[in-house]
């Protein structure tokens, strides 16, 4: 009997999918756990992995097509089954058909059950961790498999399938990097830099005049942005920080932690900062709750940090959650930071990598941004902008109190805030708060 693979549901909000590349075609022998297609949703490109055995005896859409979620979009032929005969059960079924598997992965039988909200943000409880037991984390039973044959902690491996499922390809990733069961992988230390300048176009080039269709992902955007700007009654308070004592701290810490392969950033430390400063300022950690209406304080804090996506990715924009934030080290908070930037640029985070912010963070220092500001991300109260650390004179003065002219580095923060919540006031105050951190950074040591 013919097994019809459906577009699953990947995401929360998702009613449609693109496919943007086929790894698979007809003829083709798949297994459990084998990666069938790239899938664009409304909030990132992610692969979508098989759950059946069987030979591709139909592709139902081609490359760049968008189809709705529960539609049919492969058909495979099962052992000793016609592939010809199985192809026209694409027609038969009218592209509706679903495999037990494919309806599993749209009603998230395998998978956190998604938000009830709309909203790409309005998970308030961070998913599981890692650190549970392996019963709790999602995989394919394929994968689980080889997991236990070679004795690997799913537990240390982050998912590239659906919702964050670990496939076969993610567990041989672990066994090629020495992966054993308790022992993480390690962390990439590459930092974001700006990009390379364009190079200088041929004397007498043009333009292109064209139309763009928008994906999925830009379609959100612009929807979500526009209802953010629409709906929410924003404004800015901007504070800057003296940043020569967290530079020079930052640049010891690495030196000693060089052997250990962690290189820590200037944002590292921006994400600690924000994050121990909402146990002064809670309301700068809250939502707007429209049934009430009321204010809602979440119990956690966990910051999301903005992630460009490269053109050939699609380009766009993703919000990636590091969650409790207030509560993990400078270095977890790197690796975390680093896996999430990696994995959202090469594969797709998962929803739950993409839900839950409860205050955003927006860094364009590295892009050699002064000053900018940010529009808020719903369902969070406020978004912080950062600008570049700026070296500039500074009158100090000694212990006689006589100025002396000093060159030092100051850096611009400007949060937009939602003015139902958050008053002039209370942004003030907890950005002079962040400011304090920052500027005393042995305080985020501990």
């Amino acid at each position: 009997m013919p097994i019809n693979i459906t577009m699953p549901r990947l995401s929360d909000t998702m009613e449609q999918g693109t496919v943007v590349k086929w790894h698979v075609n007809t003829g083709d022998s798949v297994s459990p756990g084998d990666v069938i297609a790239d899938i664009e949703t409304d909030k990132a490109t992610m692969e979508l992995e098989a759950f059946d055995e069987g030979t591709v005896a139909a592709l139902a859409i081609e490359e760049g097509q968008t189809i709705s979620v529960g539609e049919t979009i492969v058909v495979l032929a099962e052992e000793g089954e016609d592939a010809e005969e199985a192809a026209k059960s694409l027609s038969a079924s009218g592209g509706s058909g679903k495999s037990e598997s494919a309806a599993a992965s749209e009603s998230g039988s395998d998978a956190p059950a998604p938000s009830s909200s709309g909203s790409a943000t309005a998970v308030q409880e961070p998913p599981q961790t890692s650190s549970e037991s392996t019963e709790r984390v999602f995989a394919s039973p394929l994968a689980r498999k080889i997991a236990e044959e070679h004795n690997v902690d799913l537990g240390s491996i982050s998912g590239s399938g659906p919702s964050g499922r670990i496939v076969k390809k993610d567990v041989e990733a672990a066994i090629g990097n020495g992966t054993a069961a308790g022992t993480a992988a390690p962390q990439q230390t590459q930092q974001a830099s700006a990009p390379a300048p364009a190079p200088m176009p041929a004397v007498g080039a043009t333009l292109e005049s064209k139309n763009v269709a928008l994906n999925n992902m830009r379609s959100t955007i612009a929807k979500r942005l526009v209802e953010s700007k629409t709906t929410i009654p924003h404004y800015q308070v901007t504070v800057s920080a003296r940043m020569d004592a967290l530079l020079a701290l930052r640049e010891e810490l690495n030196e000693q932690l060089s052997t250990h392969g962690v290189k820590l950033s200037v944002n590292d430390f921006l994400v600690r900062a924000c994050a121990i400063a909402m146990h002064q300022h809670p309301f700068i950690n809250s939502s707007w709750n429209p049934q009430g209406p009321s204010i809602e304080l979440h119990g956690h804090v966990n910051v999301g940090v903005a992630v460009a996506l490269p053109e050939e990715r699609g380009g766009g924009l993703v919000v990636a959650t590091i969650n409790n934030a207030d509560q993990i080290g400078l270095r977890q908070i790197s690796a975390e930071t680093k896996r999430l930037a990696k994995k959202a640029r090469e594969k797709g985070l998962s929803p739950e990598e993409l839900s839950g912010s409860t205050f955003t963070i927006s860094n364009l220092g590295m892009f050699g941004v002064d000053h900018f500001t940010a529009i808020i991300n719903p369902p969070n109260a406020a978004i912080l902008a950062v600008g570049r650390s700026i070296e500039k004179p500074f009158v100090e003065y000694d212990e006689d109190g006589t100025p002396e002219l000093v060159i030092g580095h100051e850096m611009s923060m400007t949060i937009s805030s939602d003015h139902r919540i958050i008053d002039g006031a209370m942004a003030a105050a907890y950005l002079n708060t962040v400011k304090q951190l920052l500027e005393s950074p042995a305080s985020l040591l501990v």
